[in-house]
């Protein structure tokens, strides 16, 4: 008899915290669910805490993330799905190569090392981190109007204001910039991923049509690396949705089918 998980792990993304998973979290519990946001390491204050004191966030390592993550799975009693956001979506990735969790969701997903597509929306929407090599020590910020093209172009003006008052944080530029380089010089950076591994559970990609940070034909050559025969990789894409899909109006469709596909394939 096989134990269908109980639990869902939901991981964020840069430029947010678990306060963006807010809707999905109470959605999922009102399913019967266990669910959890957790944060990475020093990112267990408020947003307001985290905007007016960046530190945790210039002292940001992977490592450090994904020990967490592991850490909290540990814990739990039966393999959960996991489902991630963005950055999010590539500690999905890594902790489904390591043996944690049921099956993976990644939403808008950065890629995973060796993915070497960059659309010119994704490098104009990730101009403010790479534009200054000096950022790669600092907590580096958006502002609302570039925001509003990363993270919220299909939103309407009034709630992507309100999104960016609610969610946004600066991001590590010693991270982004550490998986940008992983991308273009390959060598078992934090971001590596073991294509061929063949014990690795279900993962789908979902990805919004209109994300301009991580354009859906990223996520499709990152399913397209994963080779193992006998695994299950699937990719589909939502129409009208930006990178901040999981605050976007109608995010419970893309909740609900992420919750149907991972309890089909688990």
């Amino acid at each position: 008899m096989t134990t269908k998980p109980d639990t869902i792990v939901l991981i964020h993304g840069f430029w947010v915290t678990p306060r963006s998973w807010e809707n999905w979290i109470d959605h999922y519990k009102a399913k019967g669910f266990r669910v959890l946001a957790p944060a990475y390491p020093g990112f267990d204050v408020e947003v307001e805490a985290l905007n007016a004191d960046t530190t945790p966030i210039e002292r940001l390592e992977v490592p450090a993330i994904t020990s967490r993550l592991k850490e909290e799975i540990r814990g739990l009693g039966t393999a959960p799905i996991l489902i991630g956001h963005s950055a999010g979506g590539v500690f999905t990735q890594i902790l489904l190569d390591h043996g944690y969790g049921a099956c993976g969701v990644a939403i808008n997903s950065a890629p995973t090392e060796g993915v070497a597509v960059t659309p010119l929306s994704q490098l104009k929407a990730a101009f403010p981190m790479l534009k200054n090599p000096a950022n790669r020590h600092k907590a580096v910020g958006l502002t609302y109007e570039q925001w509003r093209y990363a993270f919220t172009n299909a939103f309407p003006e009034d709630q992507a204001k309100a999104a960016y008052e609610r969610y946004h944080v600066p991001a590590s530029g010693h991270v982004f910039w550490g998986s940008a380089l992983a991308n273009i010089h390959p060598g078992h950076s934090d971001s590596y991923v073991d294509y061929r591994n063949p014990d690795r559970p279900p993962l789908l990609f979902l990805s919004g049509e209109n994300d301009h940070l991580m354009p859906p034909k990223v996520q499709a050559s990152n399913a397209k690396h994963y080779k193992a025969p006998g695994t299950v990789t699937e990719h589909a894409i939502f129409p009208g949705r930006s990178h901040l899909m999981p605050a976007q109006d109608g995010w419970e469709e893309v909740a609900d089918y992420a919750l149907t596909w991972a309890l089909d394939h688990t």
